[in-house]
């Protein structure tokens, strides 16, 4: 209590100083290191698993809790401390299984048809070999809501005592999606480990910056992105422009099949691949170390970043503009 008095009183102080808002003055100080600040250190692993579309097959999401589990311990070999898995990992539904119209055309969806049970249970499975391991494990779900209520598309996070810290609901849903298969989210979720703050990002909301900016003012280090469908140029280019843009970490986990093209991958704040999956199509994990004290991510983590925090704020510009020189105000000279 005392060290957090102590830091009101700092923002306090420099907003009297500057002028600023308690709020700028605070932005500041955030984004400001530190003498007492250590570098943060993780080990990040990042999974592509086999699209199971089916959620009727009772030993196809059987099948996807056992090459979870396998990927965990693969994960957990490599050092991680956090895995992370694709969207839909137990069961990605195809919007044509799930349609009451289907599968010639796509309609409501008939949620019904999904074998609950089992899902539980593989989740259940799970969430004891994340205790077992003492491993953090991020995976894709549908969530269940109370009927009639359609289900979330989610992402569980899973601590390292095996039990759900909190859960990210997707909230830029596709129009096949909104229309027809899910209840859309409402806000973003963060969590941390070992001083490391993850944010979590779902399905095709890589096409919006708006939620990676979010996650930057959140304090966001590193955003666990999960997709289905996705391992294509577009996203992988999109993702790397919100790390580049933002100065955080994103992982980029997608299933196997579509990472022919564009493999699981963690991005550097740099907007550069750190590592990637295999090309080949198949299930696999890749484990990174995400190092703040890495000397060639400074200028990203403690210069560009605080400088476009303090750039947004406007609060900097606000003594260089020129309110009274005709020059400004004429656009039609040279």
């Amino acid at each position: 209590m005392t060290a957090n008095k102590n830091f009101k009183r700092r923002v306090r102080a420099r907003a009297a100083k500057t002028g600023q808002s308690y709020t700028a003055a605070l932005r500041h100080l955030r984004s400001t290191p530190q003498k007492d600040h250590l570098p943060k250190h993780i080990r990040l692993a990042v999974a592509q698993t086999t699209l199971r579309e089916d959620p009727r097959d009772r030993n196809e999401i059987r099948e996807g809790g056992r090459e979870i589990r396998r990927l965990m311990r693969e994960a957990h070999e490599e050092g991680a401390r956090v895995v992370h898995f694709p969207e839909g990992v137990t069961c990605a539904p195809n919007k044509r299984i799930m349609s009451i119209d289907g599968p010639e055309s796509v309609g409501p969806s008939d949620w019904n048809r999904f074998e609950w049970d089992v899902l539980h249970e593989e989740l259940a499975d799970i969430g004891d070999l994340a205790r077992e391991l003492e491993l953090w494990t991020v995976l894709g779900s549908v969530h269940r809501l109370s009927p009639p209520n359609r289900p979330h598309n989610s992402l569980y996070v899973i601590s390292d005592e095996g039990s759900v810290v909190t859960r990210y609901d997707e909230r830029m849903l596709s129009f096949t999606k909104i229309s027809h298969m899910y209840t859309p989210g409402s806000a973003p979720i963060t969590f941390a480990v070992d001083g490391f703050r993850f944010g979590c990002s779902l399905g095709m909301e890589v096409h919006f910056s708006e939620v990676f900016g979010e996650y930057e003012r959140l304090d966001v280090d590193c955003v666990l992105f999960s997709t289905a469908w996705g391992g294509n140029d577009e996203f992988a280019t999109e993702a790397r422009g919100h790390a580049l843009a933002n100065g955080l970490w994103i992982s980029f986990s997608v299933d196997a099949q579509q990472g022919t093209s564009a493999p699981s991958g963690v991005i550097s704040p740099r907007g550069e691949w750190l590592a990637r999956c295999p090309r080949d199509g198949r299930p696999s994990v890749v484990a990174v170390d995400l190092d703040e004290s890495c000397e060639d991510l400074q200028v990203a983590l403690l210069r560009a970043r605080p400088w476009r925090r303090t750039a947004r704020g406007g609060g900097v510009y606000d003594a260089h503009f020129v309110r009274d020189d005709p020059r400004s105000d004429d656009r039609g000279t040279f």
